[in-house]
């Protein structure tokens, strides 16, 4: 199983232990398989499971992609956040949201594809609970931008284009990742600052 969906510390708040195995190993066959391919059955032998077992923490695997969902889009918004209210100026803001959202996403690709790309198979509540997240993540992002507009940091004609722009740049990392690659999440999370301040800075 992928090092990274086994880090205990991303799943620590999840108890017991069982729903906390069941988690892991949905996120493991959910970014290998594909949400709809995946079975209960396939989630609960990862996790060495009965599929009886799975029903006791959790109703269906629906649930489990909102539980992995809900995680994920949560540390990601508490990331920006901790950006945008930290000191600095906005051009150091947005340095700091952009490398530690692209390093989030290098570090924890397994998670970061199930929560970024499998959105639509959650049922409609859970759905718009989880849109509501993405959202309060797009407007963290764009108020930093908009501080730089303000400030005369930024040249920025399309805020909120520009906003979606960066926040697709910084998510697609989760996509193509890979950890033997010659780059490590910190250096793609630099890399991807510089490219964003360029994006934003007067000519």
């Amino acid at each position: 199983m992928d090092a990274e969906a086994t880090d205990t510390e991303a799943w620590s708040d999840i108890t017991p232990d069982a729903a906390r195995r069941l988690v892991v190993a949905a996120v493991e066959a959910f970014a290998e398989r594909g949400y709809h391919a995946t079975t209960t059955r396939d989630i609960a032998g990862r996790a060495g499971m009965s599929p009886a077992a799975l029903y006791i923490h959790y109703k269906n695997k629906e649930e489990l992609l909102y539980q992995i969902s809900g995680v994920g889009h949560r540390r990601a918004l508490t990331l920006l956040r901790r950006a945008a209210e930290g000191g600095g100026t906005p051009a150091e803001r947005l340095r700091t949201a952009v490398r530690s959202f692209v390093r989030w996403h290098a570090e924890h690709h397994t998670t970061g594809r199930v929560v970024q790309y499998e959105l639509g198979a959650l049922g409609p509540e859970h759905h718009t609970e989880i849109v509501g997240l993405r959202r309060l993540s797009e407007a963290t992002m764009r108020s930093i931008i908009e501080d730089g507009v303000r400030s005369g940091d930024f040249d920025v004609p399309d805020v909120s284009g520009t906003t979606l722009a960066v926040l697709s740049l910084c998510i697609d990392v989760a996509r193509w990742f890979n950890p033997g690659g010659r780059r490590t999440p910190d250096q793609i999370g630099e890399l991807y600052a510089d490219l964003v301040l360029r994006m934003v800075r007067p000519e």
